[in-house]
């Protein structure tokens, strides 16, 4: 009777074995990932995206069980690191972190890109947010209307992270889309723009919240409106610029991780899951929420259907403000 009860148990347990093993996806089962994993992140150390990485990126190397590890290659909107992994074997051992804008943007504002259009596709949009329309006090706007009766008035200067960031992108909307006079003036990434803007070096910025929500609070720096379609979920008494009358400053910037396009499904399938079981567990979503940024956890078709869509939309964009990367 011992002898049937272990055989039974044993069966049971081999039984269970194999409904797992072929639940795994098929990259799993072959021993991916069996080495670390490069994240190159195409932004500076610091800022929303690279925070994002680290976090996303960490709790990969805990699921996945290897080392994750993260490698800045800021510059040119994003674009050094996007043809960097464009370039990289399509193994699933390198990924990108960025944002759509070195794809929804760069295309049209470039003469040329280190990577051809289909050279990378897709593994996930990992989250959305929008950007802070944010003053010096001195320069006395109390709203988003008087920055623009402002504007109309003397040339407003507005700092970015840099030609073709997504802060000289709205800039630009905000000149076109109201008739106001605006100076751009590039800086090498989010964190001296928005000093920029506390120091009063330039007028205003168009900047990631994070990054401003500080200076907001100690009354350093006026905030007007938020870009996003929704309040910002760390300053919900700041309008919308559609509540504030410029709805065509409407814009949201998406995290997004790519691979080269001919990585295997199945290791796409792998990775795809360990981001999503990622942005599922609540200290990161806590954590997102704190860069006011809203979890997407979009992939595959959808994903490239949301990205072509911003490209075609932000190509009339560049098309009408005449704007320029250098």
């Amino acid at each position: 009777m011992a002898r049937f009860t272990f055989t039974r148990r044993t069966a049971c347990v081999a039984l269970a074995a194999a409904a797992t093993f072929a639940a795994l996806p098929a990259a799993a089962q072959n021993g991916f990932p069996n080495k670390p994993i490069r994240i190159v992140v195409g932004f500076a150390p610091g800022g929303p995206t690279d925070m994002i990485a680290r976090a996303v990126g960490q709790k990969m190397s805990a699921s996945l069980k290897t080392n994750v590890i993260v490698e800045n290659k800021p510059g040119a909107g994003g674009n050094i690191a996007a043809g960097d992994v464009a370039r990289a074997d399509a193994d699933g051992y390198t990924v990108l972190f960025g944002i759509d804008t070195t794809f929804t943007i760069n295309p049209a504002l470039y003469a040329s890109m280190p990577f051809a259009p289909d050279a990378l596709k897709p593994l996930s949009i990992i989250a959305s947010s929008g950007l802070l329309v944010g003053t010096h006090p001195a320069v006395g706007a109390k709203t988003l209307a008087d920055l623009v009766a402002k504007a109309k008035k003397d040339a407003v200067t507005f700092s970015s992270a840099g030609n073709g960031s997504p802060g000289h992108f709205a800039a630009e909307i905000f000149g076109d889309a109201t008739g106001g006079k605006i100076i751009h003036i590039p800086y090498k990434g989010n964190a001296p723009a928005v000093l920029a803007v506390l120091s009063g070096e330039v007028n205003a910025g168009i900047l990631a919240t994070p990054g401003m929500v500080p200076h907001v609070k100690a009354g350093k720096i006026t905030p007007l409106a938020v870009t996003s379609r929704r309040r910002s979920q760390v300053m919900p008494d700041v309008p919308t610029v559609a509540e504030a009358g410029v709805k065509e400053l409407e814009f949201e910037v998406l995290q997004v991780a790519m691979l080269p396009a001919a990585t295997p499904p199945a290791v796409v399938e792998v990775l795809s899951k360990a981001i999503s079981d990622a942005l599922q567990q609540p200290d990161l979503k806590n954590q997102l929420a704190q860069l006011d940024s809203i979890i997407e956890n979009q992939s595959g078709a959808a994903a490239q259907q949301r990205l072509d869509a911003a490209k075609t939309r932000y190509a009339r964009i560049v098309k009408s403000t005449g704007m320029k990367s250098e």
